[in-house]
């Protein structure tokens, strides 16, 4: 059983770069969702979180891959709130992530032994 936490935080900026990490991220994390056993999170954040209203829309090229994950998929609270995208994240009825001073604990999830991956 592996467990592994994708943390994006590359902004929708629109760049070959931004698109690729976040479609790296959630392909990686689908990969981990399709195998039994294994355990996987997928943490937006800082910038990252600007990506939640985008791969929400139905029209979107990667909503998809999106949708196949998104059942583990949360937010860091503060940077939703920073990132003006709270919004899109209430009405997507995704988890924020508060433990650390506003933001999600990175370290209960090296405590818990997940691998860290970040894009």
């Amino acid at each position: 059983m592996a467990k592994a936490a994708f943390v994006i935080t590359s902004g929708a900026d629109g760049s070959a770069t931004s698109i690729g990490n976040v479609v790296n991220a959630l392909e990686g994390a689908k990969e981990f969702v399709e195998t039994d056993g294994d355990e996987v999170e997928v943490i937006f954040d800082g910038a990252g979180t600007q990506w939640i209203p985008e791969l929400e829309d139905e029209t979107h090229d990667y909503h998809d891959l999106y949708a196949a994950v998104r059942g583990h998929v949360s937010v860091c609270d503060y940077c939703a709130d920073a990132f003006d995208v709270s919004e899109a994240v209430d009405e997507a009825g995704l988890a924020r992530l508060a433990d650390y001073d506003g933001h999600p604990s990175i370290r209960s999830l090296v405590a818990d032994d997940y691998e860290l991956l970040t894009f």
